[in-house]
Parts: C-alpha cells; structure tokens; sequence
C-alpha cells in the first residue's frame, strides 16, 4: 500500500508530501520514504494562512476549500513528476484553531476538494473523533512513533511546537512540551531574516535571565506538558513576553534556545536513546544547547526522516484508518477511548 502523507505545520515552511510505503515483517511495522518534498508557500499563501485565524466564517470556509483546491493541485502534480500512482492520501491539514478545552479543533484543507482535484481517494481530519470523546485531538504522532519507531526510548520533535513521545508502564505517552520554531522565526523576522541559521545569531547573544524567568514562570502557570498546544498559546503568552523584552534580538534567541533546552531536558530521563526530527534539527546551536542540558544521547537522522517524519507518520495513520484500526490513543490524549479518526472523501 502506497500512500501519500500531507503535513503543514505551524512554522510555514511549506506543504511537506511524501510517498510511503508499508509493510509487515515478523509482526512488526516497516516503511520506505520512495519519494518526498516540501512545495514552498508563496508570500501570498503564507499571509493567507497567518490570517486565517481572524477571518469570519464564511471567509473561513472560503479559504478551506481553497486551500483543499492547492493542496489536491500539489499532489497531483507530485505524483505526476515522480510517475507514482498512490492508493490514498493522508492530510493533516493547517491547524487553524486548536481549543480541545471547548470541544473543537480544526484543520484547513477540505478532503473534498483535495479528492476532487488530486483524483486520489482522502483521508483527513484525523483529529475532530478524539476531541469527540474528551480529549487533546493531539498528539498524534505517538503512534507512529510506538510502531515505527520502538528502538527509541523518546522520540523528540522540533517543530513550530516541540513535542515528545515515550513509552511509561506498557503506554505510550506523549505531550507538547512548547513553543519552539514558532518564536524563534518571529524573533528572525526582527532582523528581516526568515529563520536564523544554524542558530548563528542566537549564538552570538546572551542570556538575559529575566526574560527566561519570564518564559519559565509562564509555562509553569500554564501547566505545560500536560496538554497540547496551538498557535493560540504563542499568540496569548510567549509572543507578549517577548514583544515587552527591551533586549537585541540576538539576545531574546538565545534566552528562548536556552528557554526550549531547559523545557526538553526536564523531560526527558538520563542515558536514553533520543530520536530528534523537525525542522529545529537543523538550528545546530539549538541542538547543542539541549545536549548540555540532556543527559542522553540524541540521535539525528539523515535529512528526509527530519524533514518528513510527520508527513511520514499521516500516512501511516491514514493506513490505519483504512484498515478501521485505532490511530488515537487514549493513554496519549486522555480520551474516554482510543478512535479510528479521519474522513473518507472518493474522488
């Protein structure tokens, strides 16, 4: 079974599309990447999902359907450059709004449209079954990691949010652990760069221990790492923080890395086997400052497993989903049951 897993995430790097392939052996779970890219947003696009969150409903459901139009586009023009003819898609969509703690989350990306235009049977809104019954809707990536990915004791993504699975007492568990790439690209933005790379200007700053107290105090009256995060969380209590910080920007980088390091080192035990992927796996001095403070090895994979793990594990419960097998998890979500989430739309 061939399917294409879709991912957008909060950083607005781009769409993520990766053919994967699946299969058994000896009762455990295997997987090839046959092919992978990330398509670019325009500056238009990248407005127009950054904006998303305060359109009213119809310009709402407008941009859903549009975007479901670009995506189905994308896809078919994939699969026609790599001569692929996959079985299904499984999009994750843009996550829009997140408040599991209201009963609702949501995804842009209608399947409808990426049916209609990919010609491809979707899979999507993978989420909305989970929040039904009471829980995060999030994370949902621990199942690929619990099947796909057993040899590690965590697995660590560095992505808009940071986020960590691991297995505890036979379960598996997992939990957003902050804000990571998000406010780092903001703080880039300051001096009219995109990102910082390799972590380069957040390596040439200081710490200023006020702004970090801040950041921690924050995260401890949230009570992170109990509960998934959204953009909302940045835009209401990490992004005014830093936005009332008087320090160079070069300084606030390398307070957050050093905010980022010590949130993922408290969390994660000694002398494990670390698996790390997302975009933040290529900030190197973001890397090395949670190394200082972790006392387990990390481990970085070649460049497609940290660039399209995600996308990776979508399809992968996109295949669950077609198989009517769970691809939630109680024990990571806190629901009332493990679901089988996702929409099926025939082209």
């Amino acid at each position: 079974m061939i399917i294409i897993g879709l991912m957008s995430g909060t950083s607005l790097d781009g769409l993520d599309i990766a053919a994967c392939k699946f299969w058994k052996e000896n009762e455990a779970w295997k997987y090839e990447i046959k092919c992978a890219e990330t398509i670019p947003y325009t500056e238009n696009e990248i407005k127009s999902l950054q904006h998303a969150f305060h359109l009213n409903g119809a310009d709402l459901i407008a941009l859903h359907h549009q975007y479901g139009d670009l995506i189905g586009l994308e896809v078919k023009k994939f699969c026609e450059i790599h001569d692929i003819r996959p079985d299904y898609i499984a999009s994750h969509g843009h996550t829009i709004f997140h408040q599991p703690h209201k009963g609702f989350t949501f995804q842009l990306g209608h399947g409808a449209n990426i049916a209609a235009r990919s010609g491809i049977i979707t899979i999507c809104d993978f989420r909305t079954s989970d929040v039904a019954y009471g829980g995060q809707g999030a994370p949902l990536v621990p199942v690929g990691d619990e099947l796909l990915f057993a040899e590690y004791d965590y697995c660590l993504n560095l992505g808009g949010i940071s986020n960590i699975s691991f297995q505890e007492h036979g379960k598996r568990k997992a939990f957003d652990i902050g804000v990571c790439n998000m406010a780092l690209n903001e703080l880039a933005k300051e001096v009219n760069l995109a990102y910082d790379k390799d972590g380069l200007i957040a390596k040439s700053g200081m710490i200023e221990k006020d702004l970090l107290n801040h950041c921690l105090e924050a995260a401890q009256k949230s009570h992170l790492n109990q509960h998934s995060l959204g953009y909302e969380w940045y835009n209401t209590v990490i992004k005014p923080i830093l936005n009332a910080s008087s320090s160079v920007t070069a300084n606030k980088l390398r307070t957050y890395c050093e905010f980022i390091a010590l949130q993922i080192s408290s969390n994660i035990l000694k002398n494990k086997k670390v698996l790390v992927t997302g975009g933040g796996t290529k900030n190197k001095f973001l890397i090395d400052c949670i190394q200082q403070k972790c006392n387990s090895k990390l481990i970085i994979p070649d460049n497609q497993l940290i660039d399209f793990k995600e996308a990776l594990i979508f399809a992968f419960l996109g295949m669950l989903r077609v198989g009517n097998q769970a691809n939630a998890l109680r024990s990571v979500t806190g629901a009332l049951n493990d679901s089988k989430g996702g929409c099926i739309y025939l082209p």
